[in-house]
């Protein structure tokens, strides 16, 4: 692993370049939730309060409507954008030298936070990650930073955007590296802790300090412990279900004339149905909510379980840009707290929302094969989830070595094209290359989940 001598050759201009991207990340990541919440507030006719109120206040007719825009604006942008070179910031990472054309990159981000905003099942977050990164990438071509530096930088980026919008610093920081990097030392871990604080503090100028979830504090339980270690293989294979579910809409995109029709019929579907499961709508922070304070009956628990990432996979599917983070936690806690619901009928006492938590954090880890990062994340949105430390890391383990046991991916390697990652792994192997220039421990580029 590097140590003292990558410390050394940062410099000074290294760490100034660090202090950059994070500002650039935190200003990137306000300016755009006000774009989202300005959108959410004009397509679906509210004001204030929460998003999935605002669409239940809504008629069908309303529904159904702004999801076509939704999807006209989805295939439009995707046509308009098909040749600016702004893919995702996982692929550019492992597999384009951590290169992202700034202009395409902003466009994108602003064509995946409008349709978010109308209504597509996809998250917030790919949005702010895609402008610290590429504000990372193009601060890397000006410093004639060498390619670790520069792929280093670019995953600061993308997890200060993430830290910025919910108001995660940690957890952005264990993104950019475990998840993102796939390594934690502590050359690495300096400069994600300072682009994710920057942006974090700097985004508060217009976003909320306070957790993105509210609950009280759920006490420990002996019921929980024990349901955990059930519990946990069987997150494990929801995961992997998810990740395969995910690869196989990546791989159906759609080109040529259908990245204009394939959106506009999933929206139109996903209108019609949120007619009855409003729901479906958004990235899934309103469910989340209600499941972690167990405001969910069974009946609704079950059918979103079934639902939800039926209609992110045929958003991801259909071409649109967005991100896959918050979906994923609304599975976890949608599974959790159904199987909860079973739980607490054999054996009572504690609260329902619990198990949506310690069920989110498992089927996150698994998902993303980034244990800490779930955890801590989930420590930082919720601020009151410490006292089922164990119950969450058993989960949180056992589903996370199950899907690595079975060789499952991660849901961001699982959108990496598999052509590329074929075509670079081949290419590694052909010439004997270290494409991090980093060492041995580096050379794996194309899933660094796989170091561990």
């Amino acid at each position: 692993m590097p140590g003292r001598g990558i410390v050394a050759s940062y410099g000074v201009r290294f760490w100034m370049l660090v202090v950059l991207v994070g500002l650039c990340a935190g200003l990137g990541g306000a300016a755009l939730m006000e774009l989202l919440r300005a959108i959410q507030h004009l397509a679906w006719s509210y004001h204030s309060g929460d998003f999935l109120e605002g669409v239940k206040r809504t008629s069908s007719t309303q529904r159904v409507l702004v999801l076509l825009i939704g999807g006209a604006v989805a295939g439009a942008g995707a046509l308009l954008l098909a040749r600016g070179g702004a893919g995702e910031v996982s692929e550019a990472i492992w597999l384009r030298g951590a290169r992202l054309p700034l202009l395409a990159s902003f466009a994108r981000a602003v064509h995946s936070i409008v349709i978010v905003a109308l209504g597509a099942s996809l998250g917030r977050e790919a949005a702010p990650q895609q402008v610290g990164a590429a504000v990372a990438s193009a601060l890397s071509d000006w410093a004639r930073l060498v390619e670790w530096q520069r792929r280093l930088l670019v995953a600061c980026g993308a997890g200060a955007g993430m830290a910025a919008v919910y108001n995660v610093p940690l957890g952005g920081a264990l993104f950019a590296l475990e998840v993102l990097m796939g390594t934690l030392t502590l050359p690495l871990v300096l400069p994600a802790l300072a682009t994710s604080l920057i942006a974090t503090s700097v985004a508060w100028i217009a976003l909320p300090t306070n957790p993105t979830y509210k609950i009280s504090t759920y006490p420990i339980h002996a019921s929980q412990v024990v349901w955990a270690l059930i519990v946990g293989p069987i997150a494990g294979l929801a995961a992997i279900g998810w990740i395969h579910l995910v690869r196989r809409a990546h791989a159906l995109r759609p080109t040529g004339w259908m990245r204009l029709a394939a959106p506009i019929a999933v929206f139109a579907a996903l209108g019609a149905l949120a007619i009855a499961y409003p729901q479906l709508l958004g990235n899934g922070k309103p469910v989340v909510q209600l499941a972690l304070v167990g405001k969910l009956s069974a009946g609704l628990l079950a059918v979103l379980l079934v639902l939800k990432p039926l209609v992110t996979a045929a958003c991801v599917g259909s071409g649109a840009p967005g991100g896959l983070f918050t979906p994923t936690l609304a599975y976890g806690v949608l599974l959790g707290g159904l199987l909860g619901e079973g739980w607490t009928q054999i054996w009572p006492g504690a609260p329902l929302g619990s198990y949506a938590i310690i069920g989110g954090a498992a089927v996150l880890a698994a998902s993303m094969q980034g244990p800490l990062a779930a955890v801590v994340l989930l420590l930082e949105l919720t601020h009151h989830a410490d006292a089922l430390m164990v119950p969450i890391l058993l989960a949180v383990v056992e589903a996370t070595v199950l899907a690595r046991v079975l060789g499952a991916p991660s849901i961001y390697s699982a959108r990496v094209s598999t052509g590329a990652r074929d075509g670079a792994a081949a290419g590694d192997a052909a010439q004997g290359q270290d494409r991090d220039g980093m060492g041995s421990e580096f050379a794996e580029v194309v899933e660094p989940s796989a170091r561990w």
